[in-house]
């Protein structure tokens, strides 16, 4: 699968994209995890946030968010980390990572990055040098644990 890849600051993001982006979160976060919850949040528009996404033509494939770290108590924070359904099974998830913590490394250097993780993929992104830093918790009656990789 031939991908085109954008991190972009939310100021960059034109109407298409920010469409696609929140149409993909909702419908894997919402409909197929069937969590109703507030998933437009307000933080992808706010302060350094900056978007990953991968694109398969027209269609985005690939996505998550970097939350500004000056609103984070200096981390930064990996959020909303997605694959489209008919994107899963093809290592696009690796990509995703490594391409995010490349990001982070060029963008914010040398400060950790912290994510919410569902606490069946602690293993997953432990290879990406995450380790839990909380106890296990609900979130949307989901289980989900702290990360944590320090600043590289």
């Amino acid at each position: 699968m031939t991908l085109t890849w954008y991190c972009k600051h939310h100021s960059d993001l034109d109407k298409h994209e920010l469409y696609a982006l929140l149409a993909l979160r909702t419908r894997v976060f919402v409909v197929e995890q069937n969590c109703p919850y507030q998933e437009v949040d307000g933080q992808d528009l706010l302060g350094d946030t900056c978007h990953l996404l991968a694109w398969h033509g027209d269609q985005l494939v690939a996505y998550l968010r970097l939350l500004d770290p000056q609103r984070h108590e200096g981390e930064v924070v990996i959020g909303r980390v997605v694959i489209a359904s008919e994107a899963r099974g093809s290592g696009l998830g690796h990509e995703l990572m490594e391409r995010a913590l490349q990001a982070c490394a060029e963008r914010w250097p040398g400060l950790p990055v912290y994510l919410s993780a569902q606490a069946h993929l602690q293993r997953y992104y432990a290879r990406y040098g995450f380790a839990a830093v909380t106890d296990e918790y609900l979130e949307d009656d989901i289980p989900h644990i702290g990360m944590r990789r320090s600043g590289q």
